[in-house]
């Protein structure tokens, strides 16, 4: 792996940590990865468009993030567990907990109960599960007993209320890790303030999905600023800002 900065300056060997810093204050970035035609995933998952470079900084933003948010799709697609301290840059959570706990939305409760993510989350970093008032009750009870729950929202999910909930926790520096559909409520809600973009050298073709999806959105398209590209083996990592 040969990393090195394109832009706004150019240099090899970039210092990762500080490229990636949160700033002071609450944040919610996105962390997601594409093909150059705009695929988010190659059936269904996004391991076939990664990258050591990908990688690498996917387990950087997790180290420097307080919370890990995630749709309840993407934890079974991508069959999430809870993050393990050995893939962390340990050195950067001085200070906290060894590892970020991981927040699942979900409206419906759609979660297996005895899955390794709800039943197999470390104390210090339980699994936090999202959903609405309106949930069966006898599943959020049963979540309960190994994950904490979190009502945000009546019949929906209110992501707003969602968020001033874990930064009530103490979560401050959020990392969204998708899928296309929370993407683009996060954004459509204003929440959005960072995206991280991995650009694969691929050409997917049509009918994949983007990074972002559902209805049109009501809202007029957003502007990005361009913090920094970096570049490795033609996979391009960019950084923006809202």
């Amino acid at each position: 792996m040969s990393l090195r900065q394109l832009f706004p300056v150019a240099a090899d060997d970039p210092d990762l940590a500080a490229l990636y810093a949160y700033p002071d204050g609450r944040w919610l970035r996105a962390n997601m990865v594409s093909t150059a035609d705009g695929a988010a995933s190659l059936d269904g998952v996004t391991q076939g468009i990664s990258s050591a470079a990908d990688r690498r900084v996917f387990a950087l933003l997790r180290t420097l993030c307080d919370v890990i948010l995630v749709g309840a799709s993407t934890v079974r697609e991508e069959k999430y567990k809870p993050a393990r301290p050995r893939e962390l840059w340990s050195h950067l959570r001085d200070g906290r907990p060894p590892t970020p706990p991981i927040a699942v939305v979900t409206r419906r409760l759609d979660l297996d109960p005895g899955s390794l993510l709800i039943s197999a989350a470390p104390a210090h970093a339980r699994t936090i599960v999202i959903t609405a008032a309106r949930a069966p009750a006898d599943r959020r009870a049963e979540l309960a007993r190994h994950a904490d729950v979190v009502v945000a929202g009546d019949e929906t999910i209110d992501l707003k209320a969602a968020v001033d909930a874990l930064a009530a926790r103490g979560h401050r520096r959020m990392l969204a890790e998708g899928g296309p559909y929370l993407i683009a409520q996060l954004l459509e809600s204003g929440l959005l303030d960072e995206l991280c973009l991995t650009i694969a050298p691929l050409m997917a073709g049509p009918g994949a999905p983007r990074i972002v999806a559902g209805p049109p959105a009501a809202s007029p398209a957003r502007p990005l600023t361009l913090a920094h590209v970096l570049e490795d083996d033609g996979f391009l990592l960019s950084r923006y800002t809202t």
